[in-house]
């Protein structure tokens, strides 16, 4: 159980303060004079687009590069973008990646690559010898064996993680949804697909995309325009623009997107993620939004009163009022190429997920259907004011502007007068956008968690007093059929299962004999020595992490109390936490939680061709999954999700090679989560009936 108490993801809660509303419509004021410095442009003969701003304010220059390829259908090698991309950066024709990052930290210098996009900055003084190994990392990339190798290793990695997360899946299910397998934004990259791809064919892939003729140089900052101009045609004048239109890759991609299918109902469509302790719900349908639209002014104030932020009403009704999640947005996306996607999001817990899908629903018909007040104009306005000027101060703000610009063939002036546009928005621009692109009868209602436990309520949503047509998908978006209930096993049940763990590791009359029990771990992380012990009597617990010999973090519960401690910093844990850390007290937990009706025989499962029996404990901020071994009884992973206010971090720990101590078999071994890291702890010191001071639990 040791697990529950490392890297628990602690959060401020705020409690917000609402005013009187205004319900007079103020005159707008005047919007404020926007100097967006126009970038000296210019076209070399091989097609690439560059522009330069001069800008002194700091020694430093910053290099974007951006192809401006329509969406690519990569079929049966999706991925292959991913990966040359990650390949690109590892190394060039005149240098090989470790002199590469060696000259570039000596620099302090930044350098990054996509396979259609690439980004560097340095010291000014360095500026000519980055862009100078930008140009040739760009136009001259190593492709070796070794770095494709490592690669496709990490991605295939990312592959198998992201099958057991929900968010993951959540998101490529939506996808597949809205857009259909046979779009670029609907196709997604499979252990199947992934493992088809061969070194040469990332080769093919970067000479067929990766070429000037679509492509934008911008570089800001503190340069001299002639030299630099002098010194881009230099670097950049070689790059050949002969992409190979014969490719795999351009036959049914650029130019020939498949216009996804338009949404003609609306309809709950579940995807069941048997192990999740939060629901992903997300409200979404396409829409035909671009930059240059009259009526793109007003979609965005629509959205950002909608849903675009902490002051926002879906925020303030899902978390604020109900309590249901940590958070709840809105988005509206634009694409010149193809539909974009209107979306209002949450992730809460599965207790509560038919309840907050519907306050999204009320919270979409409510903007459609009464004007929004004058006072929510006029705060969704200002917000827009102070971001859009903050963000001016980013070089990399005036580059994507540059680009988006020249990209969407907008007027010069776009930005400039892109505030005293947002200020002429009127209420009634406001609904007619909401009405346009916050479709209510044309959507798809997406619920992606725990089947058993969120299906049975979904399917009894209604709107306008009409049943939803409830949908079934599996993890790759195709339609399945309800999922059934697993059968439980003849004469299995919870306390069963954990009398057999019991027995398996002493028994209870020996267990029962024990009075305090330490048990100390230790492990390496990046060079690091971290150690965890823990201090246990029958109602009192305490775990301290140290890394190098140094306390880091110290977690106390007891019946009384729950507290966390770093350093001088105390800060007490919730009450309803508490509560749920409450159920885990013991010596040896399952000692209390034999006879606690909380805990839940949720079926038979096989974990690394184990067979183990599943048993839950669901707490209103933490859950507990513990999985046992059907044929040993003995414990072999442990996961727990804390959930505060929607907001979920697990925790998983796998548990093995049992040794008898005194009697008692103990796990001597644990392969600890850590954020996306794991670590291998090995338990280092037992120590049973010690006595403890006060001070250990303070």
């Amino acid at each position: 159980m040791k697990n529950i108490f490392l890297n628990i993801t602690l959060l401020t809660f705020s409690i917000s303060l609402f005013a009187q509303l205004d319900r007079s419509i103020p005159e707008p004021d005047p919007a404020p004079q926007i100097n967006f410095e126009e970038p000296i442009s210019f076209e070399m003969k091989n097609g690439l687009k560059v522009m330069l701003i001069e800008n002194h304010k700091l020694p430093r220059v910053s290099i974007n590069l951006l192809i401006d390829n329509p969406p690519i259908f990569e079929g049966d090698l999706n991925g292959i973008g991913y990966l040359t991309g990650g390949i690109m950066g590892k190394g060039n024709a005149f240098q090989d990646k470790d002199s590469v990052n060696e000259e570039i930290d000596f620099m302090g210098a930044r350098m990054s690559f996509s396979s259609q996009s690439g980004f560097a900055s340095s010291l000014s003084r360095y500026f000519e010898r980055t862009i100078t190994m930008f140009s040739q990392s760009a136009l001259n990339p190593s492709f070796t064996e070794e770095e494709f190798n490592q690669e496709k290793n990490i991605l295939l990695d990312n592959i198998k993680n992201n099958e057991k997360n929900t968010v993951s899946i959540a998101r490529r299910v939506e996808n597949v949804l809205a857009y259909g397998l046979d779009h670029p934004y609907g196709e997604f990259t499979t252990k199947e697909s992934m493992e088809k791809i061969e070194l040469k064919n990332t080769i093919e892939f970067y000479e067929s995309y990766f070429k000037p003729n679509n492509a934008y140089l911008v570089i800001i900052g503190d340069i001299n325009v002639n030299k630099t101009k002098n010194l881009v045609k230099k670097l950049f004048g070689k790059w050949k623009n002969d992409s190979k239109l014969d490719s795999k890759f351009s036959k049914g991609s650029i130019n020939e997107i498949k216009d996804p299918d338009s949404i003609e109902d609306i309809s709950i469509n579940i995807i069941d993620m048997p192990n999740s302790a939060n629901s992903e719900i997300t409200f979404q349908n396409l829409i035909d939004l671009k930059m240059s639209d009259k009526d793109y002014y007003s979609a965005l104030i629509a959205n950002r009163i909608l849903g675009a932020g902490p002051e926002s009403r879906l925020f303030n009704n899902i978390r604020e009022d109900k309590g249901y999640a940590y958070g709840a947005y809105s988005s509206i996306g634009d694409d010149k190429y193809s539909k974009a996607k209107f979306r209002a999001t949450t992730s809460t817990r599965f207790q509560v997920t038919d309840s907050a899908l519907i306050e999204i629903i009320k919270e979409v018909k409510k903007i459609r259907t009464i004007p929004v007040s004058g006072e929510e104009l006029k705060n969704a306005k200002a917000k827009y004011l102070g971001e859009f000027v903050l963000a001016m101060e980013r070089p990399s703000t005036i580059a994507n502007y540059a680009i988006n610009i020249e990209m969407n063939d907008l007027n010069p002036s776009y930005y400039k007068t892109f505030l005293s546009n947002i200020n002429k928005v009127s209420i009634k621009d406001v609904q007619n956008a909401a009405n346009k692109y916050f479709k209510l009868n044309n959507t798809q209602l997406v619920v992606t968690g725990k089947g058993s436990e969120i299906i049975e309520k979904l399917e009894n949503i209604t709107i306008d007093n009409s049943k939803v047509t409830v949908k079934f998908y599996d993890k790759k978006g195709s339609l399945t059929q309800k999922p059934q209930e697993a059968e439980t096993p003849k004469g299995i049940t919870a306390k069963s299962i954990l009398q057999n763990y019991l027995n398996a590791i002493g028994g209870v009359e020996k267990l029962k004999s024990i009075e305090s029990l330490v048990l100390k771990y230790k492990g390496e992380v990046m060079g690091a020595s971290i150690v965890s012990e823990e201090k246990r009597l029958e109602k009192k617990f305490t775990n301290s992490t140290s890394m190098n010999g140094n306390l880091m973090m110290k977690m106390v519960v007891t019946e009384d109390k729950a507290f966390i401690k770093q350093g001088p910093n105390k800060m007490d844990l919730p009450e309803n936490f508490h509560n749920d850390l409450k159920n885990l007290l013991g010596i040896f937990p399952e000692l209390s939680l034999i006879d606690n009706p909380s805990v839940k025989f949720v079926g038979k499962e096989t974990f690394e061709e184990t067979e183990v029996y599943a048993i839950e404990i669901n707490g209103e901020m933490m859950s507990n999954k513990f999985l046992y071994d059907v044929n040993s009884g003995l414990k072999i992973k442990e996961i727990s999700t804390t959930n505060m206010g929607g907001q979920p971090q697990t925790e998983e720990s796998i548990i093995g090679n049992y040794k008898d101590y005194n009697g008692i078999l103990l796990p001597t071994e644990r392969s600890q989560s850590m954020g996306p890291q794991s670590i291998e702890m090995k338990l280092i010191d037992v120590l049973f009936n010690e006595k403890f001071n006060d001070d250990d639990f303070d």
